[in-house]
């Protein structure tokens, strides 16, 4: 997780096979950006996996006064993968839950390989690595 004071974002290739076709771009500022993976194990526990994703994503957004959310997939990259569907009901119902708390939340495009740039803020809890 960190907090940036710029982050934007443009697909650049599918990573699912039946994702939709998008050329899409986008930016924020000032913003909590989560970059998460969600593993096979977590299937067995999907309710306290979203209840922390929720929960850290709102006291990292605590720290730094904002109410703005990015969250990006970001699942290529373990060997421990859950089904791509149930990333995506992950995903889905963690934007929900931080919708209805008052936070304004964008993701990139699930199923895409995104071109990003960030622009990360200086302080020590700027960067934070959870794991649940």
């Amino acid at each position: 997780m960190f907090y940036a004071h710029n982050f934007s974002y443009k697909t650049a290739s599918k990573s699912l096979p039946g994702a939709p076709d998008l050329d899409e771009e986008d930016s924020l500022e000032d913003a909590v950006v989560v970059f998460f993976h969600v593993e096979a194990g977590d299937e067995d526990n999907r309710k306290g996996c979203i209840q922390k994703f929720v929960k850290n994503t709102k006291w990292l957004c605590g720290k730094f006064a904002t109410k703005s959310v990015l969250l990006h997939s970001f699942n290529h990259l373990s060997g421990s993968k859950s089904s791509p569907e149930f990333a995506r009901g992950v995903l889905d119902e963690a934007v929900e839950r931080l919708e209805r708390a008052g936070y304004t939340v964008k993701t990139t495009p699930f199923g895409y390989f995104n071109e990003f740039s960030i622009h990360v803020a200086g302080d020590s809890l700027a960067k934070v690595f959870k794991e649940f």
